[in-house]
């Protein structure tokens, strides 16, 4: 099975200005195809030829796992923002995170918490466990919660090359405007998954 990069669902200057033309160009047309591509070099001739990048996430290591959870990642995190985003979580979702965090306010301020904290490159990541509960879960490098047998409904990026065009070192601030573009449709449909 070859691996492709997606195509965006909007534009490549459609997230200006908090996330500009040049960032996506850079972040998706660059850096994430660098990981599809080494992914299918690595899977020739291995158990992974032929599986789905989520199969690979789960039983791969090193290199290959690396690769295919970055680019599983990189389509997770660019499919959750919008141009016209929905900017607030309702239903289910809402009532989740009001009983988990106490509020969606309490809730932005520990992710965004979470994802300013963590050390070097990496996700932070809003899971479902099989109960149902919230949690959130800084990951270093490609870490996938996947891995952990949990459901991911939201991530931001933070390694560098996701901020620093537009942010340089100011990580806060870009996760500051990372909260106007998710799509909370798209978080709602993972979470009643």
């Amino acid at each position: 099975m070859t691996h492709t990069l997606p195509q965006l669902p909007y534009a490549e200057d459609a997230l200006a200005p908090r996330m500009s033309k040049e960032t996506i160009e850079y972040h998706h047309g660059k850096h994430q195809r660098t990981y599809v591509d080494n992914l299918n070099k690595l899977i020739v001739g291995t158990p992974y030829e032929n599986m789905s990048l989520e199969e690979i996430i789960v039983r791969a290591d090193g290199p290959i796992f690396n690769n295919a959870a970055q680019d599983w990642n990189h389509t997770f995190f660019f499919f959750t923002l919008s141009p016209t985003p929905k900017s607030m979580p309702s239903g289910p979702l809402a009532e989740a995170i009001d009983r988990d965090f106490g509020s969606l306010d309490a809730f932005k301020e520990q992710f965004t918490s979470a994802a300013a904290a963590l050390f070097g490159s990496g996700w932070t990541w809003l899971v479902k466990d099989r109960d149902g509960k919230l949690s959130i879960r800084p990951m270093p490098n490609a870490g996938n919660p996947l891995r952990d047998g949990l459901t991911p409904l939201l991530t931001v990026d933070v390694w560098e090359h996701a901020y620093y065009i537009d942010y340089r070192n100011r990580r806060a601030e870009f996760l500051k405007n990372f909260w106007d573009l998710i799509d909370w449709k798209t978080v709602e449909e993972r979470f009643a998954k």
